[in-house]
């Protein structure tokens, strides 16, 4: 019996496994995906003129092909007299000794040429494989935030959308794979199974339901049922039965099947039952305890605004203190929240503004970084999804006026600020759950700066978003949504410099469109007198 366990579990181990793919994780932002479209479009034209190349030689080709045929067929049909012309003895001598020769380098001349340059020198600029599967996992992580099926997202019956468009079997079928590569055998399923049903109903793909079949069994069986899996390696195997791997399987399944039949233990199956229902929904290896208010949040639902806390909010004209600025043309506020205080400005940035900042942006966006609190220095992280750029306020007159307008509307001092930070959010674009400001346990996050904590946070909204992007706080169940022009600003930190854990906030993954944001980081030092410190650690 020993010696048996190990001939299977060499079935299982040698035999069960589809090929695998790279890990990566990386993410490409709209604006760079933007150029990616000219680049596209400038090798269309460069395709169709060598078609059209390709096409003349061709039509030289075929005019030359009915020349001769025509001749020929005259020709061979009193040989002798024909080359007892001495013209067409002459001519014939001319074109099998000259003109089939420049035939042949017409044949064997390359049209190719100026298309293939263009293509080598636009590939340095093509996404890579990194790319494809960042793409892939921004959509499995729309899927989960937004609740979405299979077959609403194939099909592109998305809110917002103004291109509608299509995934293929194939498309699918690569879904799949990469999920698969994550060992997300829930994600795996979902997506096999949706480019299973597509081939079923008839389309024609490259892809072929053997290879669907095999990784969709396995699947299944790495999710506990044992019984849907042999159900789909038969299946396979009616389709190919000589497939290897899948034989292996059967007879894997069948003898695990047989012998929990023999063992009748009822207990165990319940057990096994419940293990298979856990590992189906899937824990992520990046769980978060408030993933679940937070997908909620996102999606415009539980959101604890009560009629009786809406009364307390209020929308008002602010001068800034009776700043000089603002007398005439008071900044328009609005209350997005009680606790924490959420501040929404409307009409704060113009669209000019807008435009300047993310032109000084585009060429430097890269990868955004957070704070590693034991090193206190930026790296990257997989749950801040984006592309940003840091802007100085002595580079750009508009970005040291916007630095200006924080200040006078805020009365905090931005000299100790970080420098504005420029953020795109393209679609699967996200940053989950966290704080702005260090807590008790990271004491050197902020200690190269040397000004203290972040106090406050200032957030504009560079760009509408059809669907998806909102700011929500998990911990009060509060969401903002993005609208352009306008900015909402918020305090991190209490006035006795305690932090407030009811800011812990997330940027929702973009759905359909493209998020713009910039923000501005305001820290505790030259704000001693311009918010003091209270005696209550929660004031």
């Amino acid at each position: 019996m020993k010696s048996s366990k190990m001939i299977w579990h060499v079935l299982l181990v040698g035999i069960l496994l589809p090929q695998t793919l790279a890990h990566p994780g990386f993410f490409t932002s709209i604006g760079q995906m933007t150029d990616l479209i000219h680049t596209e479009k400038d090798l269309v034209t460069s395709l169709k003129d060598y078609i059209k190349a390709e096409e003349a030689k061709l039509e030289q080709i075929k005019k030359w092909a009915e020349k001769l045929d025509r001749l020929t067929s005259t020709a061979t049909k009193d040989p002798e007299g024909f080359v007892g012309h001495p013209v067409n003895a002459f001519k014939l001598m001319k074109r099998l000794n000259t003109e089939w020769s420049e035939l042949e380098n017409l044949v064997l001349k390359d049209m190719s040429d100026g298309f293939i340059s263009n293509l080598t020198i636009q590939r340095q600029y093509f996404p890579n494989d990194e790319d494809q599967v960042g793409a892939a996992k921004a959509l499995l992580r729309l899927q989960d935030t937004y609740n979405l099926d299979t077959d609403t997202i194939s099909k592109g019956n998305l809110p917002g959308v103004k291109h509608k468009s299509f995934l293929t079997a194939e498309d699918c079928f690569e879904l799949g794979k990469v999920a698969y590569t994550e060992a997300d055998y829930y994600h795996t399923e979902l997506w096999m199974g949706q480019a299973l049903r597509q081939l079923d109903a008839g389309e024609v793909a490259t892809v072929d339901k053997v290879s669907v079949l095999d990784y969709l069994s396995y699947a299944v069986y790495q999710q506990g049922d044992l019984d849907k899996a042999l159900l789909l390696t038969k299946k396979l195997l009616e389709l190919d039965p000589e497939h290897q791997r899948a034989n292996g399987n059967l007879k894997y399944f069948e003898y695990i099947m047989a012998k929990e039949k023999d063992a009748n233990k009822s207990a165990s199956d319940d057990q096994s039952d419940q293990k298979s229902t856990l590992r189906k929904k899937g824990i992520a290896v990046d769980y978060l305890p408030e993933r679940q208010k937070y997908e909620m949040l996102c999606r415009g639902e539980g959101i604890k605004m009560t009629p009786r806390r809406q009364k307390k909010l209020f929308c008002r004209y602010h001068d800034g203190n009776r700043n000089p600025k603002f007398i005439l043309a008071p900044a328009k506020q609005e209350d997005e929240w009680d606790k924490p205080r959420i501040i929404r400005f409307h009409d704060i940035i113009s669209d000019a503004e807008i435009e300047i900042v993310k032109d000084l942006a585009k060429p430097r966006l890269s990868r955004a970084t957070v704070h590693d609190p034991e090193t206190g220095k930026l790296t990257t992280a997989q749950y801040r999804v984006s592309k940003s750029a840091w802007l100085s306020g002595y580079e750009n007159p508009v970005v040291s006026r916007i630095n200006m307008r924080i200040q006078d509307l805020t009365g905090l001092d931005v000299s100790t600020a970080e420098e504005l930070q420029v953020a795109n959010y393209g679609v699967g674009g996200q940053y989950e759950p966290h704080f702005d400001f260090a807590r008790k346990d990271e004491p050197d996050a902020f200690k190269e700066l040397g000004t203290g904590n972040r106090i406050a946070t200032w957030l504009f909204y560079m760009s509408d978003v059809s669907a998806g992007g909102a700011t929500v706080f998990p911990e009060v169940g509060a969401s903002v949504w993005p609208k352009k022009g306008t900015a909402v600003f918020w305090y991190n930190l209490f006035a006795s410099g305690e932090g407030d854990y009811s800011t812990r906030h997330a940027a929702c993954p973009v759905l359909v469109g493209n998020k713009w944001v910039s923000n501005k980081w305001l820290h505790e030092r030259g704000q001693e007198f311009r918010r003091p410190c209270t005696l209550s650690e929660l004031e």
